[in-house]
C-alpha cells in the first residue's frame, strides 16, 4: 500500500531530481527495495517464534505468497532483487514448509476420499464439459498439486523447486496406493459405478500429469534435474539421454504405475464380461449346424434363438459400461472384449463344429446381421475387429465351385513337393484368399475350415 500510494510522488516529484544529478537510479524502486528489506527484517525475527505453530506458520506463508505476486505483478519489483522467497528458502524455514505443506495436503486427501461425493462426477449431468468422467476425488486432486505448483514456483533456485516436485511425486503415488486399496474392495463387482469411477479417476490423473510434462515449469524442472542427476551418477547414461532428449518426463514414473493400474482394472473388467457372454453362449455352442435348413427353405433369415440370451447379455453389459467409463476407457474396453469374443467365436464355435448349407449362411448372418451391428454404435466397421470370425463366414459360405477350385490351389501348395518348390508356390494361395477377402487367416486354417464344410459334391470327396 505504501509503494502504490507514494509512486506518483516519487515518479514525479523525486525522479526528476534525480536525473537532474545525472544518476541512473530508480527512485520508486529504491524506495521499495528499502521495504521490502524491512519486511525481510521482521520475517527473520517472526520465524523462528511461529515454527512450532503449524496454522500461524501456514498464514504467514500465504500471506508472503499474496504479498509476493502483488509486488511483481503490479509494481515491477525485479526479480533480481532480495524477496521474501529467499527467506522461505532457508533451510529451518523450507524443510517447515514442505513438512506442513505434506501434512495438509495428506489431510485434504483423506476428507476428500471420505466424502459422500468423492466417487461422483459433479460435471455428470452436462455432457460437453464431462468427457473424462472424473470423480470429484480426482478432481479435487489434482487441484491440490495445481496449488501446490502455483506456491512454489516462485522458489529463487531449482534446488528447491525439485524438492518440492518430489512432495508431489510421493503425494501422486499415495493417491495411487488409496485408488488401489479401494479398487481391491471393489474387485466382486468390477461392473459398478464405485469401480468404474476409480478408473475414470486413474485414468484422469495419468492424462493430466502427461499434460503437465508438456508444460514449460516443469520441463524447466527437467533440465535441472537432468543437471542434478548427471552431476550425482544417480541415473544411467540411457535415463539421462531420455531426459535430455526429451522422451521422458519427470512425471515418466508415475504415468507408468497409473497406466499399469488403468490396464489391470479394464482387463478385470474385460474378464467379467467375457465370461458373462461366454455362459450365456452354452447354447449356441451346442446349436446342430450340421442339420439346418438351407437358406432356399426358409422365408425369412432370422436370428438362431440359441443366441439370443449371448447378444442380450452382450448388448446390456456395453450399455452399461458406455454409461460409466470415460469415452477413451470405453474404447479400448469394447476393443479388448471383441478381439476375446473374436477367438472365442473362432475356436470354440466354428472349430469345434461341422456346417452343411443352412448351417454356414446361419452363421453368417448371426454374426455379420446381429453380433457385428452391435458394436457398430463405436466404430464405422465393426467387423475389422472380428477378422478370424468374417473370414470364416465367407470360407464357409463360399459356392461349391469356389471352395473346389480354393482347395485345390492350397493342397497344390501345401501338398507333396519339397520345401523350396512349396514356398515358390506360397504366394499363390495367399493370393487366391486374398481375392475373396481373406487377409489374415493363413492357407493352413482355411484348409481346416474347408474341411468344416459338408455341402460338397460326391465327386470332390
Amino acid at each position: 500500500m505504501w509503494i502504490g500510494n507514494h509512486i506518483k510522488f516519487f515518479e514525479e516529484k523525486i525522479q526528476p531530481i534525480i536525473d537532474k544529478t545525472g544518476s541512473s537510479l530508480d527512485a520508486k524502486l529504491e524506495f521499495s527495495r528499502g521495504l521490502v528489506m524491512l519486511v525481510l527484517e521482521k520475517m527473520s525475527a517472526d520465524i523462528p517464534r511461529l515454527l512450532y505453530d503449524d496454522s500461524l506458520f501456514c498464514h504467514m506463508v500465504d500471506e508472503i505468497l499474496l504479498f509476493e505476486k502483488e509486488l511483481y505483478s503490479a509494481y515491477g519489483y525485479p526479480n533480481n532483487l532480495p524477496s521474501c522467497m529467499h527467506i522461505l528458502s532457508e533451510e529451518t524455514c523450507f524443510q517447515k514448509w514442505l513438512t506442513v505443506e505434506r501434512k495438509f495436503a495428506l489431510e485434504k486427501m483423506d476428507s476428500v476420499l471420505s466424502s459422500e461425493a468423492a466417487w461422483t462426477s459433479q460435471y455428470k449431468d452436462i455432457a460437453d464439459v464431462d468427457e473424462m468422467k472424473a470423480p470429484d476425488c480426482a478432481e479435487t486432486f489434482m487441484t491440490l498439486l495445481l496449488v501446490i505448483t502455483d506456491r512454489y514456483k516462485g522458489l529463487p533456485t531449482a534446488a528447491r523447486k525439485l524438492q518440492f516436485l518430489e512432495l508431489q511425486k510421493e503425494l501422486i503415488d499415495d493417491f495411487r496406493i488409496r485408488l488401489t486399496q479401494v479398487m481391491k474392495e471393489e474387485t466382486r463387482s468390477p461392473l459398478g459405478s464405485r469401480y468404474c469411477a476409480i478408473l475414470n479417476a486413474v485414468n484422469y490423473i495419468a492424462a493430466v500429469l502427461a499434460d503437465w510434462a508438456d508444460n514449460v515449469f516443469f520441463l524447466q524442472l527437467q533440465q535441472a534435474a537432468l543437471e542434478v542427476c548427471g552431476a550425482s551418477n544417480t541415473m544411467t547414461e540411457l535415463q539421462l539421454g531420455q531426459l535430455a532428449s526429451l522422451e521422458s518426463s519427470v512425471f515418466d514414473n508415475m504415468i507408468d504405475l497409473l497406466k499399469r493400474l488403468r490396464y489391470d482394472m479394464l482387463t478385470r473388467q474385460v474378464e467379467h464380461v467375457f465370461r458373462e457372454v461366454k455362459d450365456k453362449a452354452k447354447p449356441y455352442k451346442k446349436e446342430r449346424w450340421l442339420f439346418l435348413p438351407s437358406q432356399s427353405d426358409q422365408a425369412v433369415m432370422c436370428l438362431s434363438s440359441s443366441a439370443c440370451p449371448m447378444l442380450l447379455t452382450l448388448r446390456d453389459l456395453l450399455l452399461q459400461l458406455e454409461q460409466e467409463l470415460c469415452h477413451s476407457l470405453f474404447k479400448s474396453f469394447w476393443q479388448m472384449l471383441a478381439e476375446k469374443l473374436d477367438l472365442f467365436i473362432y475356436q470354440d464355435i466354428i472349430l469345434a463344429n461341422h456346417f452343411n448349407e443352412g448351417g454356414s449362411a446361419q452363421l453368417q448372418f448371426d454374426m455379420t446381421r446381429n453380433l457385428f451391428p452391435l458394436f457398430a454404435h463405436y466404430c464405422k466397421r465393426p467387423e475389422n475387429y472380428f477378422k478370424q470370425v468374417k473370414e470364416a463366414c465367407v470360407i464357409l459360405n463360399l459356392n461349391v465351385g469356389s471352395a473346389l477350385l480354393l482347395r485345390e490351389v492350397l493342397q497344390t501348395a501345401s501338398g507333396n513337393m519339397t520345401d523350396a518348390v512349396a514356398y515358390s508356390e506360397q504366394p499363390t494361395a495367399v493370393a487366391a484368399l486374398n481375392e475373396i477377402g481373406v487377409y489374415k487367416l493363413a492357407p493352413q486354417d482355411v484348409e481346416i475350415l474347408l474341411n468344416l464344410r459338408t455341402n460338397w459334391p460326391s465327386t470332390g470327396k
